[in-house]
């Protein structure tokens, strides 16, 4: 019985944790005034995958880029991430900032302003690459000079 217990245990932390670190991308359920209060609030960037429901390359973004756990730790870490079909509430989105490929990825900072522009399909080695080069942009950004600063 008390082996029954010992291995029940074991296998229930071990499903646990291997189902915990294979998730990629979190993309929340909210408009973008609501990610740029988070964003402020965490100190983090936006995300916005824009898709539309007949897009090749947005499926397969969706099959094998977006589930990839090293995409997920960068882009969980380091933004506030939304999925918008372009077709439905995304509409208003997809003409502010005139978007005519698909997929089309924002990245936006907490103003929502737009710091990089990208799209097409990307392997999570590719996509990676493309947040942490957001992230470094944003980071290494400094202030401009005024005069006080330079007295």
């Amino acid at each position: 019985m008390f082996k029954t217990i010992i291995f029940s245990l074991c296998l229930i932390i071990g499903v646990s944790a291997n189902a915990q670190s294979k998730k990629g991308i979190d993309f929340q359920k909210i408009d973008l005034e609501a990610a740029k209060k988070i964003a402020k609030k965490e100190n983090k960037l936006i995300f916005i995958d824009i898709y539309t429901t007949w897009c090749g390359p947005c499926k397969l973004m969706q099959k094998n880029t977006f589930p990839d756990p090293k995409v997920g730790d960068i882009f969980n870490k380091n933004f506030v991430n939304l999925a918008i079909d372009a077709e439905k509430e995304g509409v208003a989105l997809a003409k502010e900032f005139k978007i005519v490929n698909f997929p089309s990825f924002l990245f936006l900072d907490s103003e929502g302003k737009l710091v990089q522009y990208d799209f097409g399909y990307y392997n999570a080695e590719q996509f990676s690459t493309v947040g942490m080069a957001v992230v470094d942009k944003i980071s290494t950004e400094k202030p401009p000079k005024t005069l006080e600063k330079k007295k």
